[in-house]
């Protein structure tokens, strides 16, 4: 582990794990917040119907995003050196970007489609893409 822990990494360890832990209270939480987070209606419809389907989903993307905080602690050098670790983070921090780059062509090809959620959620993962870019290059040399 590094003697400085890298500030950038640890943010985005940060946000990851909020983001994870959102999608748990979604669940808990059930179709009005399934509304409120961007994640459709019938997404909500679903959830009000009972079934698993939506607390399915939002679970795998709470424990890949959870996944993705402790790879970015490992990085950060707060916790042991997790296996994978420089490709590991090379994937986290292109599919932030292309998350947050996926509005440009939707804006194109569909622009019907872009709501509110998707412009918020999009700028959120470019954030995220961005801390994770520049944590990742300062500690390039040591993974």
């Amino acid at each position: 582990m590094d003697a400085t822990p890298n500030i950038f990494l640890i943010t985005g360890a940060a946000l990851s794990a909020i983001a994870a832990a959102l999608h748990v209270a979604v669940i808990f939480f059930g179709a009005p917040w399934y509304r409120l987070f961007g994640a459709g209606e019938r997404m909500a419809r679903l959830a009000e119907a009972g079934s698993r389907y939506p607390t399915i989903v939002a679970s795998a993307i709470a424990a890949v995003l959870a996944g993705w905080s402790l790879y970015a602690l490992s990085g950060a050098g707060v916790m042991a050196r997790l296996p994978l670790l420089r490709p590991a983070l090379c994937v986290i921090t292109a599919v932030y970007l292309l998350r947050g780059l996926v509005i440009a062509p939707l804006a194109l090809l569909a622009p019907v489609k872009v709501t509110p959620f998707w412009i918020w959620s999009s700028a959120i993962c470019l954030g995220c893409d961005i801390v994770h870019l520049i944590g990742l290059s300062q500690v390039w040399g040591s993974l």
